[in-house]
């Protein structure tokens, strides 16, 4: 009689230490996931190649060449100025820094530019203590105060006078200006006159052709270079900051005063020295407006004279001697020096001012 036969679960294949086959590729799988899990990082995946097309080279080259060609300028004209000038002051017979007198003639050169110096200094300073808080008052009102469809057109009205030509400034200073503020200027000379800033001077207070009146039409020239660039940085003040202040109970003045004039303070005086350069330099105005003048600048508001600028201006026609032109080149040589000075300078101050970069 056959014995039964058992019928039970087949048995797996044994692996080659017994185990069977499925748990050593169960296992084998896990070893292999844990090894990817856990294993060396990949390595570094190839950067991916940058494409520079044709205009992005042509692009960089105009924008390279462009600011080599101001620097370049720059210094051009620095070169040119010194080369011009060495040869008039190796025979200058004055002391070329500290003198006062002027003589260009050739052959008995005798030059110092300290006169025009001051001159071109005390006026320009004046004008810009003039202009720096009128500049403010209307950069505020019209990013703090002034409604948008106010501001927007006020600002384009400020803005045009920079389009203004100098010559129309100086006819508008020495015809309208002069005659109208010569009783302020007499008053002044009467009443402050102990005060040498106000002290009579070597011009005629009638007329008006005087460092005062120069300097008044100074300043309304710097007006739209100072507040176009004050607007900009008032307008640029944290709007979380204003909120967090109003949100104190900060009146519109506590607002200003604590967030927006610490915000946009070095960008104003920069603004304002950028403005003083502009002073310093300006020609056709000053030379219609100031009296010409043998006699000293004394300090007085009331002087006639002669900037650097409207001193060259005046004596361009006669630049028939290379010797005589030297004298006046030497002068511009100073004006370029100071200019560049007082723009470094600005640049100085928003250097450390991230908001500004």
């Amino acid at each position: 009689m056959s014995e039964p036969v058992s019928v039970g679960r087949p048995v797996a294949p044994r692996g080659p230490r017994g185990g069977s086959a499925s748990n050593t590729a169960a296992e084998a799988t896990i070893s292999s996931n844990e090894q990817g899990a856990g294993g060396p990082p990949p390595g570094p995946a190839a950067p991916a190649k940058v494409i520079t097309r044709p205009g992005d080279r042509i692009f960089k080259a105009l924008t390279v060449g462009s600011g080599v060609f101001v620097v370049a300028m720059i210094v051009l004209i620095g070169v040119f100025l010194l080369i011009q000038a060495i040869p008039s002051l190796m025979e200058n017979q004055s002391n070329f820094l500290f003198s006062r007198e002027w003589n260009a003639e050739p052959g008995d050169l005798a030059f110092g530019v300290l006169d025009l110096l001051l001159v071109t200094v005390f006026s320009s300073v004046f004008a810009l203590l003039i202009a720096m808080p009128v500049s403010l008052g209307i950069a505020l009102f019209l990013t703090q105060y002034a409604p948008r469809r106010l501001a927007r057109p006020f600002s384009y009205i400020v803005d045009l006078l920079a389009a203004v030509p100098s010559i129309i400034y100086g006819l508008w200073g020495a015809y309208v200006l002069a005659p109208a503020i010569a009783p302020f200027s007499v008053w002044l000379n009467a009443n402050l006159g102990f005060l040498p800033i106000f002290a009579k001077g070597s011009s005629d207070l009638g007329i008006g052709q005087t460092i005062f009146t120069a300097s008044i039409v100074l300043a309304v020239m710097l007006l739209p270079i100072i507040t176009a660039i004050s607007r900009e940085v008032f307008d640029r003040t944290p709007t979380m900051q204003v909120e967090g202040a109003l949100a104190l109970g900060a009146t519109k003045w506590e607002v200003i005063r604590t967030t927006v004039l610490p915000f946009g303070k070095a960008g104003y005086i920069s603004a304002s020295m950028l403005g003083l350069g502009r002073a310093l330099g300006e020609t056709i105005a000053v030379m219609i407006i100031l009296s010409s003048t043998t006699t000293n600048f004394s300090f007085s508001l009331f002087d006639g004279g002669d900037t650097i600028a409207s001193k060259i201006a005046r004596a361009a026609q006669e630049f028939n001697d290379p010797r005589g032109a030297g004298a006046y080149i030497a002068a511009g040589l100073v004006l370029f020096v100071l200019t560049f000075i007082v723009n470094a300078f600005a640049r100085s101050i928003i250097a450390g001012h991230k908001e500004y970069e």
